[in-house]
């Protein structure tokens, strides 16, 4: 895909891949003095290594599988191009055990990125395997701390170990997903921050979680939003300190530390009950006096979408636990429910078709404009994720008032959302579900844009 009008390639290409191993490894996601729980990471560790670049600059990463099932990588949110998105069955074959593939594609776009398989996702995220991609903007904003703040929930044992058992089963999948009773930020469970008094920080928050809509306070804080989905917005605060943020949505704050030097700030989640998660630390030293402008991330130049001019299509859910799901075409067959759940694994359905369809939801024009109606008829949540573009909702209220980018929108129960956008990446590129169990469980189709 050619670089949008401004961007700059890199000086000089990488040298080397940068080296990725999917593979098992040991990680203390409960309170110090409990057992290390196993997990699968890349080289081990989760969240992965972070990556950063400079927006424009290749990107040139080797997978090396040494997972005992096959695996890929996608890149969450990039507009690259369609060969590297890491579909199985869409754009690539799994990459074996003992295999390994390279991704090389440039990055368009600045902003706040992450990556993750897309074979058996609902076990191998669950597992651990994440990371975040990082794109820089070309004259860094005037922050004191980069940090980055990567949420995620396991189900865990008794023992300490990932509840196996549970893994995929027909109740996550008919119900809201894999919900975890273990929260960890970074990969640790009560994580603290350092920062300093006085510090303005650009904070990346990552929902990595397989199906938990987070809620997640800064007690104290007065953090702004600068940032969706890797895409800048006006800075915009956030009431009482809280953000909800669905699965594979990300979220760039801006958050002045106010606290005196030696003191301690909770990070709650508040969701369901108020459960510190994590602190910000306070440093002893003496509170940093400097002045700051005021901070509006550079826009990244996405093609507005035209809704007046689009192509219409709805996109209807149906399915899950207390649906009025009867049956579903699934593989080209009509099923009933009952044989579709207990034979296939398949409780969704979007227009009617159960899991990925053999012909795409719609195919658009190089630079058309597709408006998409989402229709939300089950009991359920769904975090709607559309691969190789960003979308802006179309307004409906206030017209005046530009929706902000986001490549993936959180429909609530019985909630019906349009979303637009231009396909200018051509290719066959994925929508799905981003509750993982309910795209294993059907909700999972394509659409092509015509070279």
């Amino acid at each position: 895909m050619a670089l949008p009008r401004g961007v700059v390639p890199a000086l000089a290409e990488p040298a080397a891949p940068i080296l990725l191993q999917a593979r098992p490894g040991q990680m203390l996601l409960r309170e110090p003095g409990k057992a290390e729980t196993p997990i699968w990471g890349y080289d081990g560790r989760v969240p992965g290594p972070a990556i950063r670049v400079k927006r424009g600059a290749e990107v040139w990463v080797r997978l090396e599988n040494r997972l005992p099932q096959p695996t890929t990588i996608h890149w969450h949110g990039i507009r690259i191009d369609n060969a590297m998105d890491g579909v199985v069955g869409l754009t690539q074959e799994p990459v074996a055990p003992g295999e390994s593939f390279d991704y090389r594609f440039r990055v368009p776009d600045a902003g706040t990125y992450w990556y993750h398989p897309h074979n058996r996702t609902w076990e191998q995220m669950a597992r651990g395997l994440y990371g975040a991609l990082i794109v820089e903007e070309d004259a860094p904003p005037d922050v004191d701390r980069d940090l980055l703040l990567i949420a995620d929930d396991w189900r865990l044992d008794a023992a300490g170990k990932i509840d196996e058992a549970s893994l995929g089963s027909l109740f996550e999948r008919a119900h809201a997903g894999r919900l975890g009773n273990e929260l960890t930020l970074n990969g640790v469970s009560l994580a603290e921050l350092a920062v300093r008094s006085g510090e303005r920080v650009r904070l990346r928050l990552f929902n990595c979680c397989n199906a938990r809509v987070l809620q997640l306070r800064f007690e104290g804080l007065a953090p702004q939003v600068i940032a969706y989905d890797g895409q800048p917005t006006a800075p915009s605060p956030l009431p009482d300190g809280k953000i909800e943020i669905a699965p594979a949505q990300r979220a760039d704050l801006l958050i002045d530390m106010t606290g005196a030097p030696g003191s301690k700030a909770a990070i709650t989640e508040v969701s369901n009950e108020r459960l510190v998660a994590g602190r910000f630390v306070y440093t002893a030293e003496p509170r940093l006096e400097r002045d700051y402008g005021p901070l509006r991330l550079p826009a990244n130049g996405l093609p507005e979408p035209n809704p007046a001019n689009a192509k219409a299509v709805d996109l209807v859910m149906t399915g899950g636990a207390m649906g009025r799901l009867r049956h579903a075409t699934y593989k080209g067959q009509e099923i009933g429910l009952r044989e579709l759940a207990r034979q296939h694994g398949q409780v969704w359905a979007m227009n009617g078709v159960a899991g990925m369809p053999e012909t795409p939801f719609f195919s658009a024009k190089r630079g058309q404009t597709v408006a998409i109606r989402m229709v939300n008829e089950t009991r359920w949540p769904h975090a709607m994720h559309l691969h190789g573009h960003h979308f802006r909702e179309t307004p409906t209220a206030n017209a005046s008032k530009r929706p902000p980018w986001r490549d993936t929108i959180l429909l609530k129960a019985n909630e019906t959302r349009t979303v637009a956008f231009v396909a200018d990446n051509p290719g066959k590129w994925m929508l799905h579900c981003h509750m993982l169990e309910h795209q294993a469980g059907g909700m999972g189709t394509w659409f092509e844009v015509a070279a």
